[in-house]
């Protein structure tokens, strides 16, 4: 018998699993390539946590999968000597929410580890706040970001408020899968729990308040908000996920008068039932937005995901037109806009740090030249952002100014150590009313950063690539492309190739070889003549490989001209490849 099989034939068998589970799982016996896909493997515990289909099986995400994650976590809180500090848990808007949050809280606190639970769905950001604002060891994260609405997840947070990073990634990752047994891991009754103090709820008063005042801290031009509050139009969509509550709050309490909600999309729903998946980076979720713009004559309109740590936006200029804000192009807006005024206001410290990760934009080392400030250039990943700010703050060195990634997601201040979408809201509608007061829209001082610091143009394409066949071609494609080096991609030649895999840095030109700095990762990044770049990368959360590029043009058309080509050229290349 196979090994899948095997393991479906245990779950029907022992008696520790329900009834209800094993309903389902008998329903499937006849089909045998689903019971593959369920059984196969263990949904991997990864070096954030847990994402996947719900469903029952090792390869899904239930609540004996979130459990023995959750035992792995308190064994390892228990080995480091941390329980005494508790972990707080949050939950975003998806199916299974509020059952896998409860199965992880009764774990740890059968395991004697307080948790401290939001007594109702909160962002992925107030939760990194939570984390060190409580004293707490360690937080989690019910959520499967802007997933299609089958899928959940459960990210870990260490107490300096980031997702885990090295040594304690693979030191939980290591007890998850030391737990062979399921019936191994422990629980008990919520009643109990709370009785003993185990299992604490955290209502609106005991943080929610604080974040909102430390975003608040961040404005930087409070009389711009008051002279053009009023004038201002704003459409915001949560699509159906957490960010209403403190979005629309921390804009009323600046006196932004005109916040205008989708109203098909304000309620949290985990069906999403108004998109086909809740990804702020799709068009798909502006439909709603943008034609209440139009009826409203709003100056921006806003899109959070689910868990409200990512930002869309679309803008628009004098002309009435909308455009399109990519996660890059937002991202430089803002990195331009707070250390820009940060500067004219009061001056810059002579160690400020942009930080970036490897598939971000180079108008960021562009604007960081304009300004005179340094760059950090980490992973893909917040958790690294995180990371480095962490390090900047033991070793005394450095001030953080900004941090951003290409997938739609900043930090402006360090009250969050994750994205957070929520200050992003705060932020560009305060740079909105700031650029009004100078008769400016938003796409005139994205306009006027392109002329000042180049043209530069982002994409990226993206095969999934689903299932075990899947995951043997996304590896064939990493494998191929790093044993058999091209010299040339999309017409440009390769000048270097950094393959993080093997903390290589080589110049094709020169055969100097060096290291990369970074932690060992499965990437490969391609430096191009003209400035042009291309990274490969199979994604951390989907069954997908990811090709980012960037090029930079001479002026707006020139940019869009070379983007298109080299998207066409770059998609004729995957498509060959799988």
């Amino acid at each position: 018998m196979e090994d899948y099989r095997k393991r479906y034939q245990e779950w029907l068998d022992n008696p520790y699993f329900d009834e209800k589970t094993k309903e389902a799982l008998r329903a499937l016996k006849d089909n045998d390539d689903e019971i593959k896909e369920r059984f196969y493997m263990d949904l991997e515990f990864g070096t954030a946590g847990l994402r996947g289909i719900i469903g029952e099986g090792t390869n899904r995400m239930n609540e004996y999968v979130v459990r023995k994650a959750t035992q792995g976590l308190a064994n390892y809180i228990l080995k480091v000597g941390g329980a005494a500090k508790g972990v707080v848990i949050a939950h975003d808007s998806r199916r299974m929410c509020d059952e896998f949050t409860d199965c992880a809280a009764l774990t740890l606190a059968a395991n004697g580890i307080k948790a401290y639970v939001f007594d109702a769905l909160r962002p992925t950001p107030e939760l990194s706040y939570a984390v060190r604002h409580l004293g707490c060891i360690a937080g989690i994260n019910i959520t499967a970001s802007h997933n299609p609405p089958e899928y959940n997840g459960y990210k870990v947070y260490w107490e300096d408020g980031a997702q885990i990073t090295p040594p304690h990634d693979s030191g939980i990752m290591d007890e998850v899968k030391a737990i062979s047994d399921y019936a191994a891991c422990k629980s008990m009754e919520k009643s109990e729990a709370i009785e003993k103090g185990l299992y604490v709820l955290i209502g609106d008063k005991e943080v929610d308040t604080d974040y909102i005042e430390e975003l608040k801290k961040n404005v930087l031009h409070p009389e711009a908000i008051r002279q053009e509050a009023k004038n201002l139009k704003i459409v915001y969509t949560p699509l159906h996920g957490t960010g209403l509550v403190p979005a629309t709050r921390v804009l009323k309490e600046l006196g932004f008068e005109h916040v205008i909600v989708v109203p098909e999309q304000e309620k949290p729903d985990g069906e999403f039932p108004t998109v086909s998946y809740p990804n702020p980076e799709a068009d798909e979720a502006f439909e709603l937005g943008l034609k209440l713009a139009k009826e409203t004559d709003a100056d921006l309109v806003l899109a959070t995901d689910p868990d409200a740590d990512r930002l869309g936006v679309r803008v628009r200029d004098k002309d009435g037109v909308y455009h399109t804000l990519t996660g890059n192009m937002s991202g430089s807006l803002l990195a331009d806009y707070e250390i820009g005024q940060r500067k004219a206001l009061k001056g810059l410290p002579k160690d400020g740090l942009l930080i970036k990760t490897i598939v971000t934009t180079n108008l960021a080392d562009a604007i960081c030249k304009y300004y005179g400030v340094s760059e950090y250039e980490c992973l893909t990943g917040f958790k690294w952002i995180g990371r480095q700010i962490l390090k900047m703050e033991t070793e005394g060195k450095g001030s953080y100014l900004f941090g951003f990634e290409e997938s739609y997601g900043c930090l402006i201040g360090t009250h969050a150590r994750d994205k957070d979408a929520i200050v992003a809201v705060m932020a560009l509608c305060e740079a909105a009313a700031y650029y009004k007061t100078k008769n400016m829209t938003l796409w005139d001082a994205m306009l006027d950063l392109y002329e000042r610091c180049g043209y530069y143009r982002d994409n990226v394409t993206s095969v999934s690539l689903k299932g075990i066949a899947g995951l043997q071609k996304i590896q064939q494609i990493m494998t191929t492309m790093r044993e058999q080096a091209p010299a040339q991609i999309a017409g440009c030649k390769v000048l270097r190739i950094r393959d993080y895999e093997k903390d290589q840095i080589k110049d094709l030109v020169t055969g100097e070889v060096t290291d990369t700095g970074l932690p060992k990762s499965n990437v490969l990044y391609y430096e191009l003549e003209g400035d042009a770049w291309l990274c490969v990368r199979p994604s951390g959360t989907e069954p997908k490989i990811k090709f980012y590029y960037g090029i930079v043009g001479t002026s707006l058309e020139d940019a869009g001209r070379l983007d298109e080509e080299f998207k066409k050229k770059i998609d004729e290349m995957v498509s060959e490849m799988v």
